[in-house]
């Protein structure tokens, strides 16, 4: 597997490549990962990894090589380009020494994509991404400086990327078009939805809540992952503005962190929370009156946040300040456990909140379809059975690999290695 994102990393892409990984690993086979250094969702790299340039670790019965990369601590079109582009350059110069039978990778790190399609063309075996986002489509609508240009070149890579590809996993269908738009036959697209990764809330929510320091018959909203662009959060700054009698909380981290408590301006009732560890997560998003995913207006995103299906394992309902036609607000809709209200509208969503505060039997109702819908499709044995089928699937059709040792550019690598390659 080629993921940029892998343990310890606790959001995003990086629990589901852990898993399948993991997984593998427990049914007996020999699972190797080439991955970056853990840097998601901070943007800054684990402190357990600063210095490090080349490193090889055992993970869960998984071989975990990482290569050094760059970090940007703040998105532009440049700084993205520059971590694509380390990503790809230290993937190329000290490759794992592996011999795959398939190659998975992990989009959208669009080097990740390369690295893998180049990796599995050496080897002569089955090559399958499987697209968690698209690059192209978030540059140009994320308002990244230089967005239009970093969007057609980025559409570029994917292209070539995809078009390699044996079969093509998609975490939704609502992708299915845009890869097929890239050149990839529909008939080698499948859907390989994303599941629930996170445990069921153990504790009585009254505990949490005291634990928090979230009073009784306070109405709390959370929002928990990443705090980027993408996720236009301003809106959940101004509803706390609006109504001092609303407890936001913004868990997690991220580049916009500091511009985001910089607009705060020190509101009492914006409280800005560090990760938990996660054996608190699942019972921290239950202590919750209300969860929330935002995205910016100009985002028409066909991608499924990681926080969404680990908010329907919690019981809680969910407001979606996104647009319509996006992924998130079909697969809200689709489990029935949240209400859509406008993305960067304070007021709508301070007004959906206030209702569901109001109304308790309803929250509690729409709350109880989240678990419901995790456990009928978004189940991790569902979730990786899929995964299985897919690999199973490209091993069953793949012409048989070349009988010849393949060229290895790792040899040719070594002399390269900086002088302090491990921790």
């Amino acid at each position: 597997m080629v993921s940029t994102n892998y343990a310890p990393e606790h959001t995003g892409i990086g629990p589901y490549a852990t898993q399948i990984a993991e997984h593998w690993a427990a049914g007996g086979a020999e699972v190797a990962v080439l991955a970056g250094m853990p840097h998601y969702p901070a943007w800054e790299t684990d402190p357990a990894y600063r210095g490090v340039w080349r490193t090889e670790e055992e993970r869960g019965g998984v071989r975990v090589h990482r290569r050094r990369h760059t970090v940007p601590p703040r998105q532009t079109a440049v700084r993205r380009a520059l971590f694509e582009a380390s990503v790809l350059v230290h993937g190329l110069l000290a490759p794992p020494r592996v011999r795959p039978d398939v190659v998975v990778a992990q989009l959208p790190s669009l080097a990740g994509g390369v690295l893998a399609a180049r990796t599995a063309r050496r080897h002569g075996v089955p090559y399958v991404p499987i697209v968690q986002d698209l690059m192209g489509a978030a540059a140009k609508q994320s308002g990244i400086s230089g967005g239009d240009r970093a969007a057609a070149a980025a559409s570029a890579v994917e292209a070539y990327v995809l078009k390699r590809a044996t079969l093509v996993g998609v975490i939704h269908e609502s992708f299915t078009d845009k890869v097929a738009a890239l050149g990839v036959p529909r008939e080698r697209i499948r859907v390989v939805p994303n599941w629930s990764h996170v445990a069921r809330p153990s504790r009585p929510r009254a505990e949490m809540r005291a634990r928090l320091g979230w009073r009784e018959g306070q109405t709390v909203v959370l929002h928990s992952g990443n705090m980027g662009l993408k996720q236009g959060l301003e809106v959940l700054v101004e509803t706390a503005r609006l109504d001092p009698a609303v407890r936001v909380v913004l868990m997690g981290d991220g580049n916009q962190r500091e511009q985001l408590r910089a607009l705060a301006g020190g509101m009492p009732n914006l409280e800005f929370m560090p990760p938990v560890d996660d054996a608190d997560f699942p019972d921290v998003l239950a202590a919750a009156d209300v969860l929330a995913v935002t995205q910016r207006a100009s985002v028409l995103d066909m991608s499924i946040p990681s926080k969404l299906t680990s908010y329907f394992a919690t019981g809680r309902p969910v407001v979606a300040s996104v647009a319509a036609e996006g992924g998130t607000a079909e697969e809200v809709l689709r489990s029935g456990a949240g209400v859509l209200v406008a993305p960067e509208d304070p007021h709508a969503l301070l007004k959906a909140v206030l209702a569901l505060a109001e109304d308790p039997e309803s929250a509690d109702e729409l709350g109880s379809n989240g678990p419901r819908y995790a456990d009928a499709h978004l189940s991790r044995t569902a979730g990786l059975d899929r995964i299985d089928a897919l690999v199973a699937e490209v091993l069953d059709t793949a012409p048989p690999a070349p009988s010849a040792p393949p060229v290895a550019f790792a040899e040719s690598a070594q002399a390269a290695e900086p002088a302090h390659s491990d921790t």
